[in-house]
């Protein structure tokens, strides 16, 4: 009795077009994350509302409530230039054609994932995975 084999190849990269789609959206995800970046750095820099025009009684708090903002200003721009690199990597992996590849199962990444997340290097469930270790 013969057994009929299976004919479905599970696809281990995607293709050309598919690359194009990806870098496309990363190029545009680079751009807005920059003009974010930038925009932190300014409101890091200087305040355009300073307290040099406040009540002496308002003073204290004000400058206060600059050093708090600028802090998390840093904080916000220290992660979009994390999130800026991590988006030019994936343009490496994408001319390395191991875009989309599970860094640690190798399986390819679901194209609904990436599209939400384009820097992701592993697939849900192996993040899920790590994250209980």
């Amino acid at each position: 009795m013969e057994t009929k084999k299976d004919t479905t190849i599970e696809k281990n990269c995607y293709s050309d077009e598919e690359l194009q789609m990806f870098k496309e959206l990363i190029l545009k995800k680079i751009a807005e994350a920059e003009h974010n970046l930038e925009l932190l750095n300014e409101a890091v820099a200087g305040n355009v509302n300073d307290v040099n025009d406040t009540a002496p009684t308002f003073k204290t708090l004000e400058e206060g409530s600059n050093v708090l903002s600028k802090e998390e200003n840093s904080r916000l721009a220290a992660r979009q230039q994390k999130f800026i690199r991590d988006l030019k990597d994936a343009l490496i992996r994408i001319e390395n054609r191991t875009y989309g590849i599970c860094k640690v199962t190798g399986k390819l990444i679901p194209k609904e994932r990436l599209m939400v997340v384009p820097h992701a290097t592993m697939t849900v469930e192996a993040k899920l995975a790590q994250k209980k270790r």
